[in-house]
């Protein structure tokens, strides 16, 4: 790869001009807008398993509006008393949304009858049960979303339902949603400057100056770009946890370093977990291209929808391998680097590496973070694919005015926004998205 090519993939990666590759590319878009209003974007979790009825963990379905998942973790640790590792939950979700999903607070020896009703104005308690033990990522069947378009006409309804009916015949691109990337769009950038060992680039992506944000945070972004942090400090919203305290180490004169450590772990795990998925997302777009997103080769590694098995494709199993991908059973994956990764083969191992190789780094500077990140940046692989089951469209009308309505499951770590712009294709999701998850 010429110096120019590395030079215009590491731009692509930091600026965000890759557009996402279409699968219904040759169906015309039906536009619209999405998220208006929390009850536009509604998402219910289903459980991988049922509380026991007994044990030392509590165990919460929680309705939340307008809250991100850290949000409600820091409300319940303070409700129980306990640490916010205290509190477990099965996966992030949408902030600008209604969303239902089960916490865990661990409380050895004690009952809800111990605790006074948790009462929050954006939070609602819709059961509560005991179980054995502590709720982590993952532990979650998928979600069931059922999302609102508004700005379309009511005819619309047939052509999103016939593409509905295409993807859940081909299955959708697991692309990472605009989500994972914050406000700014560039999360990745933060976590990428972390991986570099590049504490101020870290920094400068975090608080620096950027024309898409209104005052007074342009204001903040400036003084701290002209070095007085206590300014800034008190221009930068409190609930932009990772920014502030990021300047308070600044402000008492920590070095770039120490000030990117002071950031809370779990924030800095995100950072990380959003530079890994922007590699993915480019990984899964040049497989679009290439029309191998959804078939494997020789060198694939493939991963089973139902359990989640993975296995290498060889020459001998290459049949089967095509056979299983060709009736949505397994995908190929794609690479969520770090030091424990399992590596594909190939063709495939060439791409993956040459992602790495855009953005200016390199197996070894990879594995020598990763000695120091530990299990935050272990890696995984990631199916290209996941099956969308279950769908519904409909039109409809409330006060605000017509919408047309998509009910759909997803598997777990799958966004819904990546299943609407297949619909839509005119970056409304995109932006609003951005805009309304916030940070984190």
């Amino acid at each position: 790869m010429s110096a120019h090519e590395t030079a215009n993939g590491a731009a692509e990666f930091a600026n965000g001009s890759r557009a996402p590759s279409y699968i219904t590319a040759d169906a015309a878009p039906i536009g619209g807008v999405i998220k208006e209003r929390p009850e536009d974007f509604l998402v219910e979790e289903i459980p991988l398993f049922q509380p026991a009825g007994q044990g030392e963990h509590l165990y919460l379905m929680i309705e939340k509006r307008d809250l991100s998942t850290f949000d409600v973790v820091d409300v319940v640790a303070q409700h129980f008393g306990v640490e916010p590792k205290g509190v477990g939950f099965a996966g992030l979700k949408d902030k600008h949304a209604i969303t239902r999903q089960v916490f865990s607070v661990h409380a050895p020896g004690r009952r809800f009858e111990d605790f006074s009703m948790l009462r929050h104005d954006r939070i609602s308690v819709l059961w509560a049960d005991l179980h054995t033990h502590k709720l982590r990522r993952g532990q979650l069947k998928g979600n069931r979303f059922s999302i609102r378009i508004r700005g379309v006409p009511l005819n619309a309804a047939w052509q999103a339902s016939k593409q509905m009916d295409r993807l859940a015949t081909t299955g959708i691109p697991n692309r990472f949603g605009p989500q994972r990337f914050g406000h700014l769009g560039n999360n990745h950038l933060v976590g990428l400057a972390m991986v570099r060992e590049d504490w101020q680039a870290s920094l400068d992506a975090l608080l620096g100056p950027s024309l898409d944000l209104p005052e007074p945070q342009a204001e903040a972004r400036a003084q701290y770009a002209a070095g007085d942090y206590r300014a800034a400090l008190d221009g930068f919203p409190r609930l932009l946890k990772a920014e502030c305290h990021a300047l308070r180490a600044l402000a008492r004169g920590d070095g770039a370093k120490r000030a990117v450590r002071s950031i809370d772990r779990r924030a800095r795990a995100f950072y990380l977990s959003a530079f890994q998925s922007a590699l993915f997302n480019r990984v899964l777009d040049a497989r679009i291209g290439e029309g191998s997103w959804d078939t494997p080769s020789a060198g694939d590694t493939m991963m089973s929808h139902s359990d989640r098995s993975e296995s290498a494709v060889s020459e001998h199993t290459l049949a089967q391998a095509q056979a299983d991908a060709s009736a949505q059973r397994s995908s190929p994956t794609g690479p969520m680097w770090g030091g424990r990764m399992p590596r594909a083969a190939g063709e495939a191992d060439a791409l993956e590496l040459r992602s790495l190789s855009d953005v200016g780094l390199n197996l070894d500077s990879l594995e020598r973070f990763a000695r120091t990140a530990g299990e935050v940046f272990a890696g995984s692989r990631r199916p290209l694919r996941v099956p969308v089951t279950d769908h519904q469209v409909e039109g409809g009308a409330d006060a605000h005015g017509p919408y047309l309505r998509c009910a759909f499951d997803l598997p777990r770590g799958s966004f819904a926004t990546v299943v609407m712009d297949e619909l839509m294709k005119n970056g409304a999701v995109d932006a609003s998205a951005v805009r309304a998850e916030g940070r984190r």
